[in-house]
């Protein structure tokens, strides 16, 4: 993956030199994003399975959004230690190499789907990406590194931690050096997909559909969300590729065996041996792998109507 030639983004808030007051590195007893409709990378149906095969949370690999039923009488909000009075977040580029990664990553999907928008006359706003170590504070409430990169529609930021790069790296098969790099960039335009999502109104009308039905019910919305989120993924390396060819060889099937690693058929059978499929609030591997490709091979947003689609 190439990314010499990128420019770097500005909307960028970093946080990562932040301590104390419930910003600092490790730490329990937090809870999920979930008082603006937070998005993160867990999911309800995973988050107690903790420690399977790859010996890390499988919420630190790549997932994207959740919308969660917050009309569940079954869900308790953990206790949240009191926040302190925050610094303030440099903003601008950051300056070490994962940063500068990042900050490209975000920089072409901005460029990109600014494009995209415009061709359709559509009003474009680009999202402000916070980098944070340990965990943090946004507009959807208290998250943690453990739950991954995540999407705040209320702020419309994405959190990232970038430490979750190493722990892809360090600990997924058949993704190091190089061919991780598109993996990463995956992770970030699932999440941008999830802002676009925002922007066209889909997210808010998924979560009124979610309000007052069944877990099941809810679910299978989720997960309708989730695979779009990944097939805007695929419109956006369709897009970037025809702009400048940045793709090298393996990168594909490395962000494809990432998508296939996290599929909840594959995190539920090794975690417990057993698969649920009406628990599933990401889709299979099979179904992420299919829709990112649809995504990438046709660069065309209507390709992506996973709510009308007869087969998921």
């Amino acid at each position: 993956m190439r990314t010499d030639d990128w420019r770097g983004s500005d909307n960028i808030e970093d946080r990562r030199d932040e301590s104390g007051g419930g910003y600092g590195g490790g730490g329990g007893g937090f809870g999920l994003p979930i008082g603006g409709g937070g998005i993160g990378i867990g999911t309800i149906a995973v988050l107690g399975l903790v420690g399977w095969a790859l010996g890390i949370d499988p919420r630190l690999l790549i997932g994207g959004a959740e919308i969660l039923n917050r009309n569940s009488s079954s869900y308790q909000q953990p206790y949240q230690p009191p926040i302190q009075r925050r610094p303030a977040a440099k903003s601008g580029q950051p300056t070490d190499e994962a940063g500068r990664f990042v900050s490209k990553v975000l920089a072409q999907n901005e460029d990109r789907w600014r494009e995209t928008f415009q061709q359709s006359s559509r009003r474009y706003e680009a999202p402000h990406l916070v980098l944070f170590r340990g965990r943090v504070a946004s507009a959807c409430g208290l998250a943690q590194s453990a739950m991954g990169p995540f999407y705040c529609p209320s702020d419309r930021k994405i959190y990232l931690d970038t430490s979750f790069f190493g722990e892809i790296e360090r600990r997924f098969h058949g993704c190091d050096g190089k061919a991780c790099k598109f993996s990463q960039a995956y992770v970030i335009a699932h999440e941008y997909g999830h802002h676009v999502q925002n922007l066209l109104g889909i997210l808010p009308k998924a979560q009124q559909m979610q309000h007052g039905v069944v877990k099941t019910e809810a679910n299978r919305i989720q997960v309708r969300v989730e695979l779009q989120a990944d097939c805007f993924a695929g419109i956006w390396a369709n897009k970037q590729q025809q702009k400048d060819q940045f793709l090298e060889p393996g990168d594909v099937e490395a962000a494809l065996t990432t998508a296939s690693a996290i599929g909840d058929d594959r995190l539920q059978r090794q975690a417990r041996g057993t698969v649920v499929p009406d628990s599933f609030t990401h889709g299979s591997s099979e179904q992420r792998m299919r829709w990112f490709n649809t995504g990438f091979k046709s660069g065309t947003v209507d390709s992506c109507n996973t709510f009308a689609a007869a087969k998921l």
